[in-house]
């Protein structure tokens, strides 16, 4: 590993303008490639304190024994040397996007004599036309197949055709028709090649115009009495309308553009390019990238570009490219797709009507793709294997963990404090054991003191569970483990655990499984009851994951000493910079970019913090939901709502009289007299807050107390900021 300040230039050197600068390792390989509009400022960046680099970029300086670079005269340059050198080198720390398949392409070589129709793959070749990319060679074929019988165009290999002019006998497509024959001389090459143009202009988007002809054509047929001419048309006509239909309109503008939507996590990032030609949706293509480099989406979109337009010209570069974020700076990158068009380009985020619509069906197939390829690559045997094997060797374990709990703590500002339990075994979800908490030994906030707790719960049940079957085995740690038992079992706050099913606050000796878990889903190695019941937390796991930093951690490891369990290993998971805490270690251990370990924590993690947030919310929602009128005994629901549907609202409920009550049908006086005076002991509901404009409603008519919404429909309590992403955990 070296030394950054080994290398790194001495003051002045490095010049104040545009370049692009490359980082080599000790055998010369070039490692990682970068644009500045300032070299002097971008690569000083690279060398401060190694503490305070992102992880990802404290790695490629440590691992780089050089950096040289390039001057160029504006940002445009860079862009081109940029991509130029990523072409060149293959750096292993830039983004690199990997095709999930070659796209095939319909290519008519009009560079040729006789021009041919074919599917092509790879790189593009000059004089070619090409149309797509296409997400199947048989979807080409099929729309191939429906045209040729208008625009019978050459579609044999150049041996095949060669073979048929020497021996004077065309291939089958000759003689059914579906290919004018120039090899046997039926066709000029200058009427062969004008039969390929009006193909390319067809499938290029210039299709009203043709069918118009050939209606009219087929009319004139008619009138002339010559019905098999007019058939033969007739039949043109729905060939080229059913090959138009596999292609929809989705911009009624006839625009031509492509869409980028990326879908991204920690770790990969996906995106997904629609090619709309004519306004409609002629071709998809997507790929998957490790993001072994910090960046943001527009630098994403950057990358993007640079893969998709770097070695097209023209035409294949659309006027219009429209992006989830602009790259920064912007206008680099715009003039550098101008200058590969030849004509100006938009770049844009679309904002309203039919393009933000078709942007979000992009963005769609982007996360569906990125969770597609999480799902490959979990499911992989051999990957899963490899994740355990890194996590044991990077903490120190003596074995693979292959069963791991993590934990998460969530709340809204301090209310609604809950935390979940996820279980992965064998790299996989195990949805049927994952459990849910409500924080009740304390008020208000305090991650470190939720974290304690939920551990101390549910491990307190382990060792009731151990000691119950007899598998209670240890001398001398008995008696202390018996004592945490019996006090788990008077202590209230640690049997009020929620079923993970009902979100009940009863209290529960079997919870339930994950919503989503199979109903039949049974506890590893048959932990069971005489009756066939799941046991309660009686599997024990070997790797405790707790998502936090050293404050957690301790927590979790205080809990489990504590109870006397130290054959359980303890590990945090840092968001902000993935880092990996340990136990009364100092410095984190930070696992590669590309460690399959790493990832499987952060699956973990991340499913832990999900199904945590998920409860917290339906909590939230359900107390928001509340009104006075359930305090009230023997009343239920038919008649609350017939009482508000009465009354329009809570409110003009609490100012009626008794009588007036009693005019609602169901209510009798005792009824009429107990709901007044619950309403009378409520607390005056909360003025509901405009969350856009800050207005307070004091004049509300409606009936939910305490509430209003944010922009997305979720209820939040009167007077709560609008974005509540630096709140809710």
């Amino acid at each position: 590993m070296a030394d950054p300040s080994s290398y790194r230039p001495k003051p002045g050197q490095i010049p104040d303008s545009p370049g692009v600068y490359r980082f080599r390792d000790e055998h010369r390989r070039v490692i990682y490639v970068g644009k500045a509009k300032s070299l002097r400022q971008r690569l000083a960046n690279y060398f401060q304190d190694l503490a305070s680099l992102h992880p990802r970029t404290r790695t490629m300086v440590t691992t780089a024994a050089s950096v040289e670079w390039t001057v160029v005269s504006t940002e445009v340059e860079a862009l081109q040397l940029e991509y130029s050198w990523i072409k060149e080198y293959d750096p292993r720390f830039n983004v690199k996007y990997r095709d999930d398949k070659s796209y095939p392409y319909l290519a008519v070589t009009m560079n040729e004599e006789f021009p041919r129709v074919q599917v092509m793959r790879g790189h593009k070749k000059k004089g070619v036309r090409y149309f797509g990319p296409y997400g199947h060679a048989w979807a080409i074929r099929d729309t191939v197949d429906l045209l040729l019988r208008v625009f019978p165009v050459r579609t044999c290999s150049a041996g095949v055709f060669k073979n048929a002019a020497r021996t004077g006998r065309p291939c089958l497509l000759g003689y059914i028709g579906k290919c004018s024959a120039p090899c046997v001389g039926r066709v000029e090459p200058d009427e062969h090649r004008e039969l390929a143009e009006e193909f390319c202009d067809f499938m290029a988007g210039r299709t009203g115009t043709y069918l118009r002809r050939l209606e009219q054509r087929m009319t004139e047929a008619a009138e002339e009495m010559e019905y098999e001419r007019a058939a033969r048309l007739r039949d043109d006509i729905e060939a080229l309308k059913k090959a138009m239909e596999k292609n929809a309109v989705v911009l009624a503008d006839a625009t031509d553009a492509d869409l980028i939507a990326v879908a991204e996590d920690e770790l990969e990032a996906a995106v997904q390019i629609f090619h709309v030609r004519g306004g409609r949706v002629r071709g998809q293509r997507g790929w998957v990238t490790d993001k072994v480099e910090d960046v943001t989406t527009g630098a994403l979109v950057e990358h993007a570009l640079q893969q998709l337009y770097g070695e097209e010209t023209g035409d294949a570069v659309p006027k219009e490219v429209l992006v989830p974020a602009l790259p920064e700076p912007v206008e680099p990158v715009q003039e550098w797709l101008t200058g590969r068009r030849g004509s100006n380009v938009s770049l844009r985020i679309p904002q309203r009507g039919d393009k933000k619509a078709l942007m979000e069906t992009v963005e769609r197939n982007a996360q569906q793709a990125l969770a597609l390829h999480k799902t490959k690559r979990a499911s992989d045997l051999t990957t899963r294997s490899r994740a355990l094997e890194e996590i044991a060797d990077a903490l120190d374990l003596d074995s693979a963990p292959l069963r791991i709990e993590c934990y998460d703590i969530s709340h809204l500002q301090g209310d609604d404090v809950v935390a979940s339990m996820v279980v992965f075994e064998d790299g996989l979800q195990r949805k049927s054991e994952y459990r849910r908490f409500q924080i009740k030994g304390f008020a208000g906030q305090d991650d470190v003191r939720s974290m304690h707790e939920v551990i101390t719960r549910r491990f307190r049940r382990y060792l009731a569970e151990k000691e119950r079957t007899g598998e209670w085995v240890e001398d001398g740690a008995e008696d202390a483990r018996t004592e945490s038992d019996h006090s788990a079992e008077s202590d209230p706050t640690v049997e009020s655990d929620h079923s993970a099913e009902s979100g009940r606050t009863t209290e529960t000796d079997s919870p339930s499984p994950a919503p989503d878990a199979a109903p039949d889903a049974a506890p590893v190695n048959g932990f069971k009851d005489e009756d066939g019941r799941p046991k309660k937390f009686a599997y024990p796991p070997q790797l405790v994951v707790v998502d936090g930093g050293q404050p957690q951690v301790a927590a979790a490891r205080r809990a489990l000493d504590e109870l006397g369990i130290d054959d359980i290993a303890v590990c945090g998971l840092a968001k902000r910079l993935e880092e990996v805490w340990l136990p009364e270690d100092d410095d984190p251990v930070v696992l590669p970019r590309t460690s399959e370990g790493l990832y499987l924590l952060q699956r973990v993690r991340d499913e832990a913090h999900r199904f945590a947030i998920t409860y917290q919310r339906t909590k939230r929602a359900k107390r928001f939901r509340s009104s006075p009128l359930d305090d009230v005994p023997g009343l239920g629901e038919t008649r609350k709502q017939a009482l508000i549907k009465h009354f329009g609202s809570v409110k003009k409920l609490r100012s009626a009289t008794i009588e007036q009550i009693q005019e609602v049908p169901g209510i009798g006086r005792k009824t009429a007299e107990t709901i007044a005076v619950a309403l009378a002991q409520a607390a005056p509901a909360a003025p509901a807050v405009n969350t856009a404009t800050g207005e307070i409603m004091d004049d509300r008519e409606d009936e939910a107390p305490e509430t209003t919404a944010d922009a997305s429909g979720e209820p939040v309590p009167a007077g709560a900021p609008d974005d509540r992403r630096g709140q809710e955990r």
